[in-house]
């Protein structure tokens, strides 16, 4: 059972995952083919950084891959009851298309079934697998009722300590293969509430022979205006008739609504009579707008923090904004993504007076939205504290790249929200252990840690790459980062540091990866991007040495 101050504390920064949930190039938009993509002038050109697809660009690359998926299923050895189905496409400027793929196994989902492929023009193919396993079951009839695994699942949700919970849907028979031999099961998602009064989206899976429950995981997560935190900034608005909206038409119609103290539904559209948003100070009232500003500028930053680092349109690369609600319940100490709204929500924290709006926790949240719809990393185990790590990671770049003189760029997350009450930040990326519970290091034990603190050896793997060890200061805040081998690493840079994360993220990580495979995603994406013989190269191998990953 988890203490109750881990359980607290764990509230603090979420995102739904799976299925409920310093630059150096911006590639330019293309011109509607699938091969479209070029770097503007003056940028340096990495061949293997992704190209920014319009949106026709991409959806044209995706129906190319999936007319060819039973083509590829064949090509990387699939059996006859196998299939793929194309869950996301990238293309690198020199060419090289990476594409994600779902399996179904005898018309079933296979949870632990995705995988990559990549394929360099004119070169060899290569896969890169969630499990190495062949996926086959002996049968795909369940031999338990779907009833009884609903009710395991309602059973396992009363045991988190969820309110109302109810069955989602029904029981949806799929493959398990993510772990160990692939066994047919139930997947079972549990609505509802979660004790804090966060929504509820608890999968359970249950094996479809025996009834025993194979795992559970909880796919939401508890991790010109004047906002509290951001100061005076300019904002994406809409004029309609004679009235302002805080709808952002430039970055893929972000909108931001009033939840007004309110746990379901969308919300009313913020509007305003002159365009002048918010007075800098939080107020109780639930009609407040500096919440508000807070959200659609950490939109709009989080946005354009992924396009012109990454070359990336959006969350789900497809230049489609989400949206964002603020003033959720009362005295609702959390904010969260969801998959299944596609949607950002705050609360407002203590006495309604301390909205978790900060800009690192808006990148963070919604880094989880992109991480879903790419590697998918399990929310549970070691996958799971890469899933947070990756979050953080983002959220950081974002706040660096916003340039914001009132939340300068810093390795602290949500320094800004307070949400311990003291002061002190929620974590550190340079030493994640003084938090009190985050893990410096990977160990074998690693795994069985809340992922909240599990991501504390990704954090630090990123901080030395992008820093160095030893002391430091940077944007006046104080740093000194230690090494598990005694080590000295010398940083590459932040900018560098991302573009590897994020080509590690979208190319080479999967829904399974753990800190080992993290090791060999993050090498192979710095060998793509700067060659294996490379100062960045040689940098990610000491970085993962230095918290004893080798």
């Amino acid at each position: 059972m988890t203490p109750l101050y881990a359980r607290r504390r764990r509230t603090a920064l979420a995102a739904a995952t799976a299925v409920v949930a310093g630059a150096l190039l911006t590639t330019g938009l293309a011109t509607g083919t699938a091969t479209a993509g070029s770097a503007p002038a003056g940028k340096p050109v990495l061949g293997a950084a992704p190209v920014l697809l319009s949106a026709a660009a991409r959806t044209s690359l995706i129906q190319e891959q999936q007319a060819t998926a039973a083509e590829t299923a064949g090509a990387i050895g699939l059996g006859a009851k196998e299939k793929l189905i194309v869950k996301d496409v990238v293309r690198d400027v020199d060419g090289t298309v990476h594409t994600r793929y779902e399996r179904t196994y005898d018309g079933l989902p296979v949870l632990g079934g995705d995988l990559v492929v990549h394929e360099p023009a004119g070169g060899t193919r290569t896969v890169t697998k969630a499990v190495k396993a062949a996926v086959a079951v002996p049968s795909v009839t369940p031999k338990v009722t779907a009833g009884k695994a609903r009710t395991q699942a309602l059973a396992a949700a009363d045991a988190a300590g969820s309110e109302r919970a109810e069955a989602g849907s029904t029981p949806r028979t799929v493959v398990w293969a993510a772990e160990g031999t692939p066994v047919l099961a139930y997947e079972t998602v549990v609505g509802g509430l979660q004790e804090d009064g966060t929504p509820n989206e608890l999968h359970v899976i249950t094996d479809a022979t025996t009834g025993e429950k194979l795992h559970e995981w909880q796919a939401v997560h508890t991790g010109t205006g004047k906002g509290l935190y951001s100061g005076t900034v300019t904002l994406g608005t809409y004029k309609s008739g004679s009235t302002y909206q805080l709808y952002d038409t430039s970055r893929g119609g972000h909108k931001t609504y009033n939840l007004a103290r309110g746990t379901s539904g969308t919300g009313t559209l913020f509007t305003d009579a002159d365009d002048t948003w918010g007075t800098g100070t939080a107020s109780s009232s639930s009609s407040d707008q500096t919440a508000a500003v807070d959200a659609a500028y950490g939109a709009q930053i989080t946005w354009d923090f992924y396009k012109n680092t990454f070359g990336r349109s959006g969350i789900r690369n497809d230049g489609k904004a989400a949206y964002s609600r603020v003033h959720y319940g009362s005295n609702y100490v959390n904010a969260f993504w969801q998959d299944s709204c596609f949607c950002m929500t705050y609360g407002d924290g203590s006495g309604n007076t301390h909205p978790l709006t900060s800009l690192d926790v808006a990148g963070h949240e919604m880094s989880h939205g992109v991480t879903s719809v790419t590697a998918g990393l399990r929310y549970s185990g070691e996958s799971g504290g890469l899933n947070e790590a990756t979050s953080d990671i983002f959220g950081t770049g974002a706040e660096f790249y916003a340039a914001n003189s009132s939340d300068a760029g810093d390795y602290l997350i949500g320094e800004k929200i307070n949400i311990n009450g003291n002061g002190t930040p929620l974590r550190y990326m340079d030493k994640p252990s003084k938090d009190g519970a985050s893990k410096d290091y990977w160990s074998s034990s690693l795994g069985s840690v809340d992922v909240h603190y599990s991501s504390g050896p990704a954090n630090h793997f990123f901080y030395l790459l992008a820093e160095g060890s030893g002391a430091k200061t940077v944007n006046g805040v104080s740093y000194n980062s230690p090494t598990y081998d005694g080590s000295t690493v010398t940083g590459i840079g932040r900018a560098k540091a991302l573009q590897i994360w994020y080509k590690a993220l979208t190319t080479y990580f999967t829904s399974t990866t753990n800190y080992k495979a993290a090791r060999t995603g993050t090498l192979n994406a710095a060998s793509a991007l700067y060659g294996s013989s490379s100062t960045e190269y040689k940098a990610v191998a000491a970085a993962w040495k230095a918290i004893n990953v080798s």
